[in-house]
């Protein structure tokens, strides 16, 4: 039996089940790109063209990045402090205005790919402009992604009105659609931002195009306080009377809902988007992870963008999200380690439509997976690897990173770009825009 790669590794975590126990000693054989076998190390009949020995790491799933913006890497610390609608309109909004292009995606997203593959990550979501840019840069990376393609009533310099956007997205899906790394989906950007005509047709056009979606939900006390007062109803009471709630769609933030959110949650099946450090930074509020995991609803996580982050770290993210869930529930055992790992692998999958094909260490699926050592001092002493993963700095800690079986991160180091060659670029766009 022969295979590409054979990684034996000191512990698996394989993610397919929230409770399931690490195991030890185990090797995870990769042929073209897929798990094709999960064995004991000592018994492994297989043969491959490499082989590695892992003998103090942990092989577990890649993470999932279930919400950002990819490209606003570029905008990093260009407005912090300032409330969220003060940070659009007044900020972020300006900026994009005078800087978005299909050259400053792709250039953001390098820089962000190379940012997220360093820490573990293996696919991400985007919701941003120029998507085809973002896919142009995730092919060149290898990297797997679901594509949102942002739609809003209003101008930007992408598109002009609401039927542009969609027929934007819908071109750029059909552009890369052979690419097997991508999946490509519907935007709409907030409730407040997108009227109902075009919500309805979003929700039609990706039931007949089988076509995830994704929507900033009940992120501020505001958009919720507008909604009653503007259509006497909250926003996710308006959606699921669209017929827009389904289990195609991932809602982000839901730092402000009640027990009736909760029910058309459950009715729906959609997921939600738990992006803590981003909430956190614009006291947006706080989102109930435990409430909503008791209710059976679908929790993945997501750093949002680096403008409001400020960092594309999954791991941090997935620390910040357990210990904001305790203090949340008033309970130390809120959003335990196993569960915030779920979460961030499996989970996200879950939210973005693409759990049969990545999230968990399974035959069959994708071989997206991360090695991090845990034999570093902050590590020790180790009682739990887990805790360890979740609690501890691990992402500083990350060793080798695969996606459909390829290299991206050999010993530290990446190999999916040239990091001079990224900080370049980055050096060159900050020069561009402080000039302003």
């Amino acid at each position: 039996m022969q295979a590409d790669l054979i990684i034996h590794a000191r512990w698996l975590a394989t993610m397919a089940e929230p409770s399931q126990p690490i195991t030890e000693h185990q090797a995870v054989v990769i042929k073209d790109g897929t798990i094709v076998a999960v064995e004991d190390s000592h018994n492994c009949q297989w043969q491959a063209l490499e082989t590695l020995q892992l003998d103090q790491q942990i092989l577990l799933p890649g993470f999932i990045n279930a919400h950002g913006h990819a490209a606003m890497s570029l905008f990093r610390g260009m407005a912090d402090d300032q409330p969220l609608m003060t940070w659009l309109q007044e900020h972020i909004w300006p900026a994009e205005a005078r800087w978005v292009d299909h050259e400053f995606v792709r250039d953001g997203s390098r820089l962000a790919m190379a940012e997220m593959l360093l820490s573990g990550t293996t696919t991400f979501a985007d919701m941003y402009f120029y998507p085809a840019a973002c896919a142009e840069a995730a092919i060149e990376a290898g990297m797997g992604a679901v594509i949102f393609t942002p739609i809003l009533d209003f101008p930007t310099n992408f598109a002009q009105n609401a039927d542009e956007y969609i027929r934007k997205a819908i071109a750029c899906r059909d552009d890369f659609r052979t690419h097997e790394l991508l999946t490509f989906g519907l935007g709409p950007h907030a409730p407040y931002t997108v009227s109902d005509e075009p919500l309805r047709e979003i929700t039609t056009l990706a039931d007949q195009l089988d076509m995830p979606v994704q929507i900033h939900l009940h992120e501020t006390a505001f958009e919720v306080e507008q909604s009653l007062e503007q259509r006497g109803c909250r926003p996710s009471q308006r959606l699921a009377d669209l017929g827009f709630l389904t289990e195609r769609v991932s809602c982000v933030h839901m730092t402000q809902i009640d027990a009736s959110d909760i029910q058309l949650l459950q009715h729906s099946g959609a997921s939600v988007v738990h992006c803590p450090e981003s909430n956190l930074k614009l006291a947006s509020g706080f989102c109930p992870v435990q409430q909503l995991l008791d209710h059976r609803i679908n929790v993945g996580i997501g750093t949002d963008g680096a403008a409001s982050n400020n960092d594309l770290n999954l791991q941090g993210e997935m620390k910040t999200a357990a210990m904001l869930a305790k203090a949340v529930a008033n309970d130390a055992a809120a959003l335990p380690a196993w569960q915030a790992l779920h979460s961030a692998t499996l989970g996200s999958a879950k939210a973005l439509g693409i759990e049969q094909q990545t999230g968990s260490i399974e035959v069959g699926k994708r071989a997206d997976l991360q090695a991090i050592a845990l034999d570093q001092l902050p590590q020790q002493p180790l009682f739990d690897p887990i805790s360890q993963l979740v609690y501890t700095d691990a992402s500083r800690h990350v060793r080798h990173v695969w996606v459909a079986g390829r290299s991206k991160v050999r010993d530290g180091q990446l190999t999916a770009f040239d990091g001079d060659t990224l900080l370049q670029l980055a050096k060159q766009w900050q020069q561009r825009i402080g000039a302003q």
